[in-house]
């Protein structure tokens, strides 16, 4: 029964990285499948105007705190709306990016189990932009919230009518939010760092970005977190979780001293 671990030979777990080219392809076709399918759903705005209208009801019968309390911390100077915005406009898809590439490049196990997530959740939002458009709380009187990428800058949209480019009445879920929370928990699976749980912050500062932009009901982020919860429990975490390490074995102590005789 006696024994001790010993490091067995080095990157003999460390699975195979997938060829860049059909991923670059998989994730390329990913972002086309998403912005078709947000196009798709263009053509309901009154049905949209209509959902937004019922959202912001049942947030309110659910006493969930307004998102004007989180606009009104932005309104207090014009910079912090500016940069408020800023983050919303160029994070979104360059830390997303920056993630996958730093998993294919030193975690491929984890590359390939977060770029499953991220599909699976990405279609699975996809299907509810297509079945609830849903105006975003910025185009709604009711909300009494100030656009504020209008007002402040940077915007990323058009008028809706005029807009050719994106569906702004695909608000639930919020991908936003979604992604970041998956490149939080990615981070966090992957690696060992005791600091890893700052990457949480990504989220947090996300979900309070695209609510106090009024881009984003809270509603939109709880049904993001809902999508990506249930896809970690299908798909489950990635099996190769050391990665890049030494796997330790168990050595029985009678070939310890057969081991040791031989020296």
């Amino acid at each position: 029964m006696n024994g001790r671990k010993e490091p067995g030979p080095a990157g003999s777990d460390t699975p195979a990285r997938p060829p860049l080219v059909r991923e670059l392809l998989l994730v390329a076709g990913l972002f086309l499948v998403y912005k078709l399918g947000r196009r798709l759903a263009t053509g309901h705005t009154g049905e949209a105007y209509r959902n937004g209208h019922e959202v912001w009801d049942l947030e309110r019968a659910l006493h969930l705190p307004g998102e004007g309390a989180v606009q009104s911390l932005l309104l207090h100077g014009d910079g912090l709306a500016h940069l408020a915005n800023t983050y919303y406009a160029v994070v979104h898809f360059p830390a997303t990016a920056a993630f996958l590439v730093w998993l294919y490049l030193r975690r491929p196990a984890h590359y390939v189990w977060a770029r499953r997530i991220l599909a699976a959740v990405t279609a699975a939002a996809l299907v509810l932009h297509l079945t609830f458009p849903l105006a975003p709380p910025r185009m709604l009187a009711a909300t009494g919230l100030v656009d504020t990428a209008r007002v402040y800058g940077p915007s990323v949209y058009g008028p809706p009518e005029a807009d050719r480019l994106s569906n702004q009445f695909a608000a639930m879920p919020s991908l936003h939010f979604g992604w970041a929370l998956m490149v939080a928990v990615g981070l966090v699976v992957a690696t060992r760092a005791w600091w890893r749980w700052l990457w949480l912050l990504h989220p947090l500062v996300t979900l309070l970005v695209v609510v106090g932009t009024a881009n984003h009901f809270w509603l939109d982020a709880l049904a993001a977190a809902a999508l990506l919860g249930l896809a970690l429990v299908v798909l489950g975490l990635p099996r190769h979780t050391g990665a890049g390490r030494t796997r330790a074995r168990h050595v029985p102590a009678r070939d310890r001293a057969l081991a040791g005789a031989g020296r």
